[in-house]
């Protein structure tokens, strides 16, 4: 009997010191994936209400597909400085990061929709003004420097894979605002693949070119969001990025 109590004790105190994550995946049977990021993950306008994050977003659909069990910690209007700031000091967001083994990040849309807009107006639509005032705004808002901080956080709580989506053109073909997002999208993107290749273990999400011209099909008409079809070839790059598919 006392044999029996002492491997009973001895099976309690593994159960009691085994770490969060362990016992997490225990619990669930699956590995995590956490998004971070903004209105995008979060499935923003995909259906009637906003008050929670749509199961139609793309974290979900890689969820769904690859048997993750999805924490999606997206934001409406997050933008870049937010996120590192909630990084930094917000309990929930570290330790859902650092129990996590996969993680997507779709950040800095805000920051560089407010710019184009901006962009756009000073610029009086004379395309020659584009790239000067494009470079002006982005050293002034810091939206990459951010980007590359926020990386390094997530580094500083997991080594899980991240994936980094770029910016997808939010416009309408019919939008003048549409031909301002082709000429500096370029330039916009490059950052982003810059930042993914230098930081191991970081993988680049090329949602430009997942979506092309196509945003009848992928964008909300009088939106600037991802639609259903949208989230999905969203979660079809991730999941290539990360080797689920």
């Amino acid at each position: 009997m006392k044999k029996l109590v002492h491997i009973m004790l001895a099976i309690l105190l593994v159960i009691g010191f085994a770490s969060p994550t362990a016992l997490a995946k225990s619990d669930h049977g699956k590995e995590s994936l956490v998004a971070l990021g903004d209105s995008i993950p979060f499935g923003l306008n995909l259906g009637k209400k906003n008050n929670h994050p749509s199961k139609l977003a793309y974290p979900y659909l890689i969820g769904d597909e690859a048997e993750l069990r999805v924490r999606n910690l997206g934001i409406s209007g997050l933008k870049s400085g937010e996120l590192l700031a909630a990084l930094q000091t917000n309990q929930k967001f570290r330790q859902t990061v650092r129990h996590s083994d996969y993680v997507t990040l779709t950040i800095g849309n805000n920051d560089l929709v407010a710019i184009l807009r901006e962009v756009a107006v000073e610029s009086g639509g004379n395309p020659a003004y584009y790239e000067p005032l494009l470079y002006q705004k982005l050293a002034a808002s810091n939206v990459f420097g951010n980007i590359g901080e926020i990386i390094i956080e997530i580094r500083t709580l997991t080594d899980a894979p991240i994936v980094l989506y770029n910016v997808y053109n939010p416009f309408q073909l019919n939008d003048p605002l549409h031909y301002l997002g082709d000429a500096v999208l370029p330039q916009i993107n490059a950052a982003f693949a810059s930042l993914a290749f230098s930081f191991p273990n970081v993988y680049l999400a090329n949602a430009d070119s997942a979506f092309g011209d196509n945003q009848a099909s992928y964008v909300i008409q009088g939106d600037v969001h991802p639609t259903a079809a949208g989230q999905q070839k969203l979660a079809d790059i991730g999941l290539d990025a990360l080797g689920l598919d």
